[in-house]
């Protein structure tokens, strides 16, 4: 059986939509945490586990009868690492054959501004001194994330971040999805490492030009400095642990860090990920 934890986010969604469309659902389990809102899952025949990452007495009924468990990473919490941990230490208590990890693709992780990224590479450390067999898959950031930097009046505001020039090779986190699923079909437990990202890279200017061909309606870009963009958060009531991190997030695109390019992505689809110019049509409905 194949676990997915984190099964009823975003991503765990995308990848057991592809799932439960090439292998039969009782060789699938979903982790939650609340059962109500796996009833769908549950309805189609899927196997559902409640618990939490913090909660190891949870962890390990959970993984009973499991053959691979993907690891989605939680959220931004203090206590995200330990709580993964967690789930690698059940896995292993659990004879589990191997574990999968959504990760980052970041280019210099030594040299982040948002520290709160390296979690994601101790957490690959700790997985690789586990001694399970285990499969890395190190994801670009989402292009569905636009809509929150850009803000929902773009057409009118256009985009004013703090972001400089920097180029970020943005892929469906759909696609991601389904990539990491066709990985998991193949239940093939070597260790390796997968760099899921988009064919080319983007700036924020090119995602205006493709919010201003989609839509008919002029948008630009304009890089604005860090206070400026701090102070407008400010007059949202934003608290300064979001501001800190937003900047923080955005500097990294500045200085290049989501800027890699690998084929790994297009390998796994069989073909080429959604373009920046169709994912911005599906993501502002334009």
């Amino acid at each position: 059986m194949i676990l997915v934890t984190g099964a009823t986010g975003h991503l765990g969604t995308a990848v057991l939509q592809t799932l439960l469309q090439n292998t039969p659902t009782t060789q699938l389990a979903a982790l939650v945490r609340d059962v109500q809102k796996a009833a769908a899952l549950q309805a189609q025949g899927v196997s559902i586990r409640v618990g939490t990452y913090g909660d190891p007495a949870a962890l390990d009924r959970a993984m009973q009868g499991i053959e691979q468990v993907l690891l989605i990473s939680g959220g931004g919490e203090e206590e995200a690492l330990q709580e993964h941990k967690n789930v690698v230490d059940a896995a292993k208590r659990a004879g589990v054959q191997c574990i999968a990890y959504t990760s980052r693709a970041l280019k210099d992780p030594s040299t982040l501004v948002n520290e709160l990224m390296g979690r994601h590479f101790d957490t690959e450390a700790y997985i690789q001194a586990s001694g399970l067999p285990h499969i890395l898959f190190r994801n670009i950031l989402y292009m569905d994330v636009l809509p929150l930097f850009t803000g929902p009046n773009v057409l009118e505001t256009g985009i004013n971040l703090p972001a400089g020039a920097g180029q970020v090779s943005f892929a469906l986190r759909r696609d991601m999805g389904e990539a990491i699923a066709n990985v998991l079909l193949e239940r093939n437990f070597t260790s390796r490492t997968y760099h899921f990202t988009g064919s080319e890279t983007y700036s924020f200017h090119d995602v205006a030009a493709a919010l201003t061909e989609a839509s008919g309606k002029q948008v630009r870009y304009t890089p604005v400095e860090d206070e400026a963009f701090a102070a407008g958060m400010r007059q949202r009531g934003l608290p300064e642990l979001a501001i800190e991190r937003t900047i923080g997030f955005l500097t990294d695109i500045k200085n290049g860090q989501e800027s890699e390019v690998s084929l790994d992505l297009a390998t796994v689809l069989g073909r080429q990920p959604t373009s920046l110019r169709e994912g911005v049509k599906q993501l502002y409905k334009l």
